[in-house]
């Protein structure tokens, strides 16, 4: 299998969650251990490979486009191959399958979430016999960590300890398209990350559909605190999690952000709407008052805590005064981010049955009001650093002045401030350097780096 592989260059197209992009990492490993080269664009490639996202309609429409427009794309002179071969992989492969070559018939492979070591097999196989390869399984038994990998960045990793999903809420394709929940074993988690440290990375990003209730199905119980105690004890610099669910976040979690070294004062808890009707219809399993009641405890541990959350507006049935109650619910939480997204129908899911009525230019209107608001509260919430000093990860040069650095904080802002002279980019990246905040925006902070 290798032979076909060797002198051939490949890029790959995520779109959606973090374990996608993790996922993307792996399908990078396995390629470039048969000989495959990593290069930037379409053009340039001979493998093209898609890592699909099926939770909003435009992530649908984005790749059948994506897909289509690549029929006109010339094959890359000096390519070993007869033609450019595409894949598609995560999400929408596992839904759709067969019906993606029926409506794309240029496309040569077809994997799911279930199957990606599959890949580099499917990808032979259409090289040689010169036909589709598609491979959608219902489930598997190993996580996709035991893959080779190639990190986006030296000094972060991804580090999966659930996939699937049980909650099934009315609107969400993924228990659909990952599966039920299935949870690593702790020791497995814990010994990738002394793996990571080890290797010098300086920030492990845990991920899951739902980490909060990790171990459930193994122990019986969720013990994700003690998976928190336990990645702290590797040492690593800087320890995040995402996703939670609200109804899983218990006191020993909220917890650990008061006593734990490495975990970072962020948290991402999506809340999806302040209405208790519409959290009802969503099968959300909580309520506003609980919600906020874990806004209070966890401002308790951390006082300044950073809180991030998804809201979905337009939800079937939503009216005026759902909506305000999440208006109000932003304003008294004072999020310092909220990705906002107004509804799409996913078919197989229960709220896709529902029928509603309100107009679109409604929905539109209640949307861009709580957008002004995001902001203005995003921006609020950033004042708090002017004058201070934080410790930022160093990602990298500014993508628009190769002499601005970018970089993270501890509550995940973005800061940007002047390469100090004397030094590149390059010789900082992935090091946490103190930098004094002089500006904060709505979305960012301007600062400078603190000598000594």
């Amino acid at each position: 299998m290798t032979t076909c592989f060797e002198g051939t260059t490949f890029c790959i197209h995520t779109f959606g969650c973090q374990m996608n992009k993790h996922d993307s990492e792996r399908v990078a490993g396995m390629l470039e251990g048969l000989g495959a080269l990593p290069v930037a664009t379409i053009e340039e490639a001979d493998i093209v490979v898609f890592m699909t996202c099926c939770v909003r309609e435009a992530a649908d429409t984005r790749l059948y486009g994506q897909v289509a427009s690549m029929k006109n794309i010339p094959v890359r002179e000096g390519s070993p191959l007869d033609k450019r071969y595409i894949a598609v992989g995560g999400c929408i492969g596992q839904r759709d399958g067969e019906k993606l070559v029926q409506q794309l018939p240029h496309l040569d492979v077809v994997f799911g979430t279930h199957n990606l070591a599959s890949l580099p097999a499917l990808l032979s196989g259409a090289i040689e016999r010169s036909g589709h390869a598609v491979e959608v399984l219902d489930g598997s038994a190993d996580f996709s960590s035991a893959l080779p990998t190639t990190r986006e960045h030296a000094w972060a990793a991804w580090l999966p300890i659930t996939v699937g999903c049980n909650n099934f809420c009315s609107y969400c394709i993924v228990p659909y398209v990952r599966g039920r929940e299935k949870s690593r074993p702790l020791e497995d988690i814990a010994e990738e990350a002394r793996r990571y440290v080890e290797a010098g990375v300086k920030e492990i990003t845990l991920l899951g559909q739902n980490v909060n209730s990790y171990g459930r199905d193994l122990y019986g119980e969720p013990r994700f605190a003690e998976v928190l105690d336990a990645l702290d004890a590797t040492g690593i610099e800087r320890l995040r999690f995402a996703t939670s669910h609200p109804k899983d976040l218990t006191d020993e979690v909220i917890e650990r952000f008061g006593t734990l070294r490495s975990l970072m004062p962020a948290l991402h808890l999506p809340v999806q709407s302040g209405s208790d009707r519409i959290l009802s219809a969503m099968n959300r399993r909580y309520t506003r008052e609980h919600y906020l009641g874990l806004i209070k405890k966890l401002r308790a541990v951390v006082p300044d805590i950073a809180l991030s959350t998804d809201i979905i507006v337009g939800f079937p049935g939503e009216t005026e005064e759902d909506f305000m109650e999440t208006y109000r619910l932003v304003e008294e939480v004072g999020y310092s981010q909220v990705f906002t997204f107004i509804y799409s129908k996913r078919e197989g899911t229960p709220a896709a049955k529902l029928q509603d009525d309100t107009p679109r230019e409604v929905i539109q209107e209640r949307f861009d009001r709580l957008v002004d608001l995001v902001q203005r509260k995003a921006y609020e919430a950033n004042q708090g650093e002017r004058g201070a000093t934080v410790p930022v990860l160093i990602e990298g040069a500014s993508k628009r002045d190769g002499s601005i650095l970018a970089g993270k904080s501890p509550k995940n802002q973005t800061v940007h401030g002047p390469l100090p002279a004397g030094l590149t980019a390059e010789e900082l990246v992935g090091t946490i350097v103190p930098m004094h905040i002089d500006e904060a925006r709505t979305w960012y902070l301007s600062g400078t780096v603190v000598d000594g």
